[in-house]
Protein backbone atom coordinates (compact mmCIF):
# COMPACT_ATOMS: atom_id res chain seq x y z
CA UNK A 1 0.00 0.00 0.00
CA UNK A 2 2.94 2.32 0.65
CA UNK A 3 4.01 1.93 -2.97
CA UNK A 4 0.52 2.98 -4.05
CA UNK A 5 0.66 6.00 -1.73
CA UNK A 6 4.07 6.99 -3.12
CA UNK A 7 2.62 6.93 -6.64
CA UNK A 8 -0.25 9.26 -5.68
CA UNK A 9 1.61 12.56 -6.04
CA UNK A 10 -0.42 15.77 -6.52
CA UNK A 11 0.54 16.06 -10.20
CA UNK A 12 -0.39 12.45 -10.97
CA UNK A 13 -3.69 12.65 -9.11
CA UNK A 14 -4.66 15.86 -10.90
CA UNK A 15 -3.67 14.30 -14.23
CA UNK A 16 -6.01 11.42 -13.39
CA UNK A 17 -8.67 14.00 -12.52
CA UNK A 18 -8.36 15.50 -16.02
CA UNK A 19 -8.88 12.09 -17.61
CA UNK A 20 -11.85 11.25 -15.37
CA UNK A 21 -13.39 14.69 -16.04
CA UNK A 22 -13.27 14.04 -19.79
CA UNK A 23 -14.94 10.65 -19.30
CA UNK A 24 -17.67 12.03 -17.05
CA UNK A 25 -18.36 14.92 -19.43
CA UNK A 26 -18.95 12.41 -22.22
CA UNK A 27 -21.15 10.19 -20.02
CA UNK A 28 -23.24 13.00 -18.52
CA UNK A 29 -23.65 14.83 -21.81
CA UNK A 30 -24.88 11.57 -23.30
CA UNK A 31 -27.29 11.16 -20.39
CA UNK A 32 -28.65 14.69 -20.93
CA UNK A 33 -28.93 14.17 -24.70
CA UNK A 34 -30.92 10.97 -24.17
CA UNK A 35 -33.29 12.31 -21.52
CA UNK A 36 -33.52 16.06 -22.05
CA UNK A 37 -33.37 16.48 -18.26
CA UNK A 38 -32.24 19.91 -17.06
CA UNK A 39 -31.01 18.19 -13.90
CA UNK A 40 -28.63 16.05 -15.96
CA UNK A 41 -27.65 19.15 -17.94
CA UNK A 42 -26.65 20.85 -14.67
CA UNK A 43 -24.65 17.75 -13.77
CA UNK A 44 -22.82 17.86 -17.11
CA UNK A 45 -22.08 21.58 -16.68
CA UNK A 46 -20.44 20.91 -13.33
CA UNK A 47 -18.23 18.27 -14.97
CA UNK A 48 -16.96 20.97 -17.33
CA UNK A 49 -15.96 22.91 -14.23
CA UNK A 50 -14.23 19.76 -12.95
CA UNK A 51 -12.13 19.64 -16.11
CA UNK A 52 -11.13 23.31 -15.98
CA UNK A 53 -10.33 23.03 -12.28
CA UNK A 54 -8.20 19.92 -12.73
CA UNK A 55 -6.20 21.50 -15.56
CA UNK A 56 -5.58 24.70 -13.60
CA UNK A 57 -4.80 22.72 -10.44
CA UNK A 58 -2.22 20.66 -12.33
CA UNK A 59 -0.56 23.87 -13.49
CA UNK A 60 -0.47 25.26 -9.95
CA UNK A 61 0.94 22.16 -8.22
CA UNK A 62 3.65 22.07 -10.90
CA UNK A 63 4.56 25.66 -10.01
CA UNK A 64 4.29 24.94 -6.27
CA UNK A 65 6.80 22.10 -6.61
CA UNK A 66 9.50 24.41 -7.92
CA UNK A 67 12.40 25.00 -5.52
CA UNK A 68 13.04 28.37 -3.92
CA UNK A 69 14.91 30.89 -6.04
CA UNK A 70 16.22 34.46 -5.75
CA UNK A 71 12.82 35.95 -6.53
CA UNK A 72 10.91 33.53 -4.27
CA UNK A 73 13.23 32.65 -1.37
CA UNK A 74 10.39 31.01 0.59
CA UNK A 75 9.40 28.79 -2.34
CA UNK A 76 6.31 28.70 -4.57
CA UNK A 77 3.99 26.72 -2.27
CA UNK A 78 1.26 29.36 -2.17
CA UNK A 79 0.48 28.66 -5.83
CA UNK A 80 -1.89 25.95 -4.58
CA UNK A 81 -4.11 28.61 -3.01
CA UNK A 82 -4.66 30.12 -6.46
CA UNK A 83 -5.83 26.71 -7.64
CA UNK A 84 -8.32 26.41 -4.78
CA UNK A 85 -9.61 29.95 -5.26
CA UNK A 86 -9.94 29.53 -9.03
CA UNK A 87 -11.84 26.29 -8.55
CA UNK A 88 -14.16 27.94 -6.06
CA UNK A 89 -14.91 30.79 -8.48
CA UNK A 90 -15.63 28.34 -11.29
CA UNK A 91 -18.00 26.43 -9.02
CA UNK A 92 -19.86 29.64 -8.19
CA UNK A 93 -20.19 30.54 -11.88
CA UNK A 94 -21.40 27.04 -12.74
CA UNK A 95 -23.97 27.14 -9.94
CA UNK A 96 -25.38 30.44 -11.17
CA UNK A 97 -25.59 29.04 -14.70
CA UNK A 98 -27.43 25.97 -13.46
CA UNK A 99 -29.91 28.10 -11.56
CA UNK A 100 -30.53 30.27 -14.64
CA UNK A 101 -31.38 27.24 -16.79
CA UNK A 102 -33.40 25.57 -14.04
CA UNK A 103 -35.57 28.63 -13.32
CA UNK A 104 -36.47 28.89 -17.00
CA UNK A 105 -37.30 25.18 -17.13
CA UNK A 106 -39.41 25.55 -13.97
CA UNK A 107 -41.85 27.72 -15.91
CA UNK A 108 -41.59 25.61 -19.05
CA UNK A 109 -41.39 21.93 -17.96
CA UNK A 110 -40.31 19.40 -20.57
CA UNK A 111 -40.89 15.63 -20.61
CA UNK A 112 -37.97 13.34 -19.73
CA UNK A 113 -37.20 10.49 -22.14
CA UNK A 114 -35.17 7.26 -21.94
CA UNK A 115 -34.83 7.56 -18.17
CA UNK A 116 -33.15 4.19 -17.71
CA UNK A 117 -30.17 4.89 -19.97
CA UNK A 118 -29.79 8.41 -18.65
CA UNK A 119 -29.69 7.28 -15.04
CA UNK A 120 -27.29 4.44 -15.84
CA UNK A 121 -24.78 6.79 -17.46
CA UNK A 122 -25.09 9.22 -14.55
CA UNK A 123 -24.47 6.48 -11.98
CA UNK A 124 -21.36 5.23 -13.82
CA UNK A 125 -19.87 8.73 -13.99
CA UNK A 126 -20.63 9.34 -10.31
CA UNK A 127 -18.90 6.10 -9.35
CA UNK A 128 -15.77 7.22 -11.19
CA UNK A 129 -15.83 10.59 -9.42
CA UNK A 130 -16.43 8.99 -6.03
CA UNK A 131 -13.48 6.60 -6.39
CA UNK A 132 -11.17 9.38 -7.57
CA UNK A 133 -12.29 11.69 -4.73
CA UNK A 134 -11.47 9.00 -2.14
CA UNK A 135 -7.98 8.56 -3.59
CA UNK A 136 -7.42 12.32 -3.79
CA UNK A 137 -8.44 12.90 -0.17
CA UNK A 138 -5.92 10.26 0.83
CA UNK A 139 -3.18 11.85 -1.27
CA UNK A 140 -4.12 15.34 -0.01
CA UNK A 141 -3.60 14.27 3.60
CA UNK A 142 -0.28 12.65 2.77
CA UNK A 143 1.09 15.61 0.81
CA UNK A 144 -0.79 18.37 2.70
CA UNK A 145 -1.99 19.66 -0.67
CA UNK A 146 -4.84 22.19 -0.67
CA UNK A 147 -5.14 21.88 -4.46
CA UNK A 148 -5.80 18.14 -4.16
CA UNK A 149 -8.21 18.63 -1.28
CA UNK A 150 -10.11 21.31 -3.21
CA UNK A 151 -10.45 19.08 -6.26
CA UNK A 152 -11.52 16.13 -4.09
CA UNK A 153 -14.17 18.22 -2.34
CA UNK A 154 -15.45 19.38 -5.70
CA UNK A 155 -15.69 15.78 -6.89
CA UNK A 156 -17.63 14.85 -3.75
CA UNK A 157 -19.99 17.74 -4.49
CA UNK A 158 -20.34 16.36 -8.00
CA UNK A 159 -21.25 12.94 -6.61
CA UNK A 160 -23.95 14.45 -4.37
CA UNK A 161 -25.15 16.50 -7.31
CA UNK A 162 -25.53 13.38 -9.42
CA UNK A 163 -27.28 11.58 -6.58
CA UNK A 164 -29.76 14.44 -6.25
CA UNK A 165 -30.37 14.47 -9.99
CA UNK A 166 -30.97 10.71 -10.06
CA UNK A 167 -33.48 11.01 -7.22
CA UNK A 168 -35.19 13.93 -8.96
CA UNK A 169 -35.51 12.10 -12.27
CA UNK A 170 -36.80 8.99 -10.53
CA UNK A 171 -39.45 11.10 -8.76
CA UNK A 172 -40.45 12.75 -12.05
CA UNK A 173 -40.77 9.34 -13.66
CA UNK A 174 -42.82 7.99 -10.76
CA UNK A 175 -45.12 11.02 -10.25
CA UNK A 176 -45.23 12.67 -13.64
CA UNK A 177 -44.51 16.03 -12.00
CA UNK A 178 -42.16 17.56 -14.57
CA UNK A 179 -41.40 20.61 -12.44
CA UNK A 180 -39.53 18.39 -9.95
CA UNK A 181 -36.65 18.17 -12.43
CA UNK A 182 -36.08 21.94 -12.27
CA UNK A 183 -36.53 22.05 -8.49
CA UNK A 184 -33.85 19.39 -8.02
CA UNK A 185 -31.51 21.34 -10.34
CA UNK A 186 -32.02 24.49 -8.23
CA UNK A 187 -31.29 22.53 -5.05
CA UNK A 188 -28.13 21.16 -6.66
CA UNK A 189 -27.05 24.69 -7.61
CA UNK A 190 -27.52 25.95 -4.04
CA UNK A 191 -25.37 23.09 -2.73
CA UNK A 192 -22.67 23.88 -5.28
CA UNK A 193 -22.74 27.56 -4.29
CA UNK A 194 -21.99 26.61 -0.69
CA UNK A 195 -19.02 24.45 -1.70
CA UNK A 196 -17.67 27.10 -4.05
CA UNK A 197 -17.80 29.81 -1.39
CA UNK A 198 -16.04 27.50 1.08
CA UNK A 199 -13.14 26.97 -1.33
CA UNK A 200 -12.80 30.69 -2.08
CA UNK A 201 -12.78 31.50 1.65
CA UNK A 202 -10.13 28.88 2.48
CA UNK A 203 -7.95 30.09 -0.37
CA UNK A 204 -8.17 33.70 0.83
CA UNK A 205 -7.19 32.68 4.36
CA UNK A 206 -4.12 30.86 3.07
CA UNK A 207 -3.00 33.82 1.00
CA UNK A 208 -3.27 36.00 4.12
CA UNK A 209 -0.83 33.77 6.04
CA UNK A 210 -3.34 31.93 8.20
CA UNK A 211 -1.94 30.44 11.43
CA UNK A 212 -1.35 26.72 11.83
CA UNK A 213 -4.21 24.48 12.86
CA UNK A 214 -4.85 24.37 16.65
CA UNK A 215 -3.78 20.73 16.90
CA UNK A 216 -0.51 21.41 15.05
CA UNK A 217 0.12 24.50 17.16
CA UNK A 218 -0.38 22.35 20.27
CA UNK A 219 2.32 19.96 19.01
CA UNK A 220 4.69 22.89 18.47
CA UNK A 221 4.02 24.22 21.96
CA UNK A 222 4.61 20.79 23.48
CA UNK A 223 8.04 20.59 21.87
CA UNK A 224 8.98 24.07 23.13
CA UNK A 225 7.75 23.21 26.64
CA UNK A 226 10.05 20.20 26.59
CA UNK A 227 13.09 22.44 26.11
CA UNK A 228 12.02 25.20 28.51
CA UNK A 229 13.90 25.07 31.82
CA UNK A 230 13.39 26.85 35.11
CA UNK A 231 15.50 26.78 38.29
CA UNK A 232 13.44 27.94 41.23
CA UNK A 233 11.87 31.25 40.20
CA UNK A 234 14.53 31.85 37.56
CA UNK A 235 13.79 30.95 33.96
CA UNK A 236 16.95 29.56 32.36
CA UNK A 237 15.45 28.81 28.95
CA UNK A 238 12.13 30.23 27.80
CA UNK A 239 10.28 30.90 24.56
CA UNK A 240 8.00 33.75 23.54
CA UNK A 241 6.66 35.64 20.51
CA UNK A 242 5.56 32.44 18.81
CA UNK A 243 4.14 33.11 15.33
CA UNK A 244 3.03 30.53 12.77
CA UNK A 245 1.75 30.50 9.21
CA UNK A 246 0.91 28.11 6.38
CA UNK A 247 1.99 28.31 2.75
CA UNK A 248 0.62 25.40 0.75
CA UNK A 249 2.44 22.24 1.87
CA UNK A 250 4.88 24.23 3.99
CA UNK A 251 4.43 25.35 7.59
CA UNK A 252 6.50 28.07 9.21
CA UNK A 253 7.25 28.84 12.84
CA UNK A 254 9.03 31.95 14.18
CA UNK A 255 9.89 32.09 17.88
CA UNK A 256 12.28 33.80 20.29
CA UNK A 257 14.41 31.63 22.58
CA UNK A 258 15.84 33.31 25.70
CA UNK A 259 18.88 31.93 27.57
CA UNK A 260 21.57 33.22 29.94
CA UNK A 261 23.77 35.94 28.46
CA UNK A 262 26.84 34.15 29.88
CA UNK A 263 26.43 31.17 27.55
CA UNK A 264 28.86 30.90 24.66
CA UNK A 265 27.57 31.36 21.13
CA UNK A 266 28.45 27.76 20.34
CA UNK A 267 26.39 26.40 23.22
CA UNK A 268 23.41 28.59 22.34
CA UNK A 269 23.59 27.64 18.66
CA UNK A 270 23.77 23.92 19.51
CA UNK A 271 20.62 24.16 21.64
CA UNK A 272 18.82 26.11 18.95
CA UNK A 273 19.69 23.41 16.39
CA UNK A 274 18.25 20.77 18.74
CA UNK A 275 15.00 22.71 19.12
CA UNK A 276 14.71 23.23 15.35
CA UNK A 277 15.29 19.54 14.67
CA UNK A 278 12.73 18.52 17.28
CA UNK A 279 10.13 20.86 15.81
CA UNK A 280 10.68 19.67 12.25
CA UNK A 281 10.55 16.03 13.37
CA UNK A 282 7.27 16.59 15.20
CA UNK A 283 5.52 18.54 12.42
CA UNK A 284 6.10 17.36 8.81
CA UNK A 285 6.89 20.12 6.34
CA UNK A 286 7.78 22.62 9.07
CA UNK A 287 10.46 25.29 8.74
CA UNK A 288 11.46 26.83 12.07
CA UNK A 289 13.20 30.17 12.56
CA UNK A 290 14.48 30.75 16.10
CA UNK A 291 15.99 34.05 17.24
CA UNK A 292 18.40 33.85 20.18
CA UNK A 293 18.11 36.48 22.93
CA UNK A 294 19.61 36.92 26.41
CA UNK A 295 17.19 36.21 29.25
CA UNK A 296 16.97 39.87 30.27
CA UNK A 297 16.22 41.19 26.76
CA UNK A 298 12.69 41.53 25.43
CA UNK A 299 11.71 42.14 21.81
CA UNK A 300 8.82 44.52 21.26
CA UNK A 301 6.46 44.40 18.30
CA UNK A 302 3.74 46.78 17.14
CA UNK A 303 5.45 49.60 19.02
CA UNK A 304 4.56 53.03 17.62
CA UNK A 305 8.24 53.90 17.71
CA UNK A 306 9.00 51.09 15.25
CA UNK A 307 6.87 52.79 12.61
CA UNK A 308 8.92 56.00 12.60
Amino acid sequence: MKKVDAWMTPSRMLSASVVVALLTIALKTGAWWLTGSVGLLSDAMESLVNLASAVFGLMMVTIAARPADDDHPYGHHKAEYFSSGFEGILILVAALGIMWVAVHRLFDPQPIEQVGWGLALSVVSSSLNGLLAWLMFRAARQHRSLALEADARHLVTDVWTSAGVVVGIALVSATGWLWLDAVVAIGVALNILKEGWSLVWRSSQGLMDEALEPEVLADVQQVLDGFAHQRGQTEIIRFDHLNTRKAGQRRFVDVHMHMPASWTLGRAAALRASVEQALMSEVPGLRATIQLLPSDVEAHFDDARDLK
